[in-house]
């Protein structure tokens, strides 16, 4: 295998009319994901319900995220990271409308999956 380098802040829109998610790496236990967003959120009524466990970390941008438990809200600002349980219902509750928030995910996989 051929390693490649590339550069996570490489190739940004300037305008992004739709969250972009884009996969980095994925296997049967990991998958790495960049996330771009610029004044999207989640629907008021949507909840994200993962099977897997989630590690987050923002490394451009603002954003809120909202746990569904307490109705917790989250700022995350660039450098903020959380780890999100399997299941843990959660929703982006606002992202930066006049930048690209630049997100990276990490889904944790137990089993393999489709």
């Amino acid at each position: 295998m051929t390693a490649h380098l590339k550069n996570i802040f490489a190739d940004l829109p300037r305008q992004l009319p739709v969250e972009l998610f884009q996969t980095l790496v994925e296997n049967q236990h990991v998958k790495i994901e960049r996330i771009l967003s610029q004044g999207q959120a989640s629907p008021v009524d949507f909840w994200y319900d993962q099977p897997q466990d989630e590690w987050v970390i923002l490394l451009q941008g603002q954003a809120r995220l909202q746990f569904a438990k307490d109705r917790t809200i989250i700022t995350l600002t660039a450098g903020d990271y959380l780890f999100i349980p399997a299941h843990e219902k959660h929703r982006v509750d606002w992202t930066d409308p006049n930048t690209t928030s630049l997100w990276l995910a990490i889904h944790l996989y137990e089993n393999h999956h489709e």
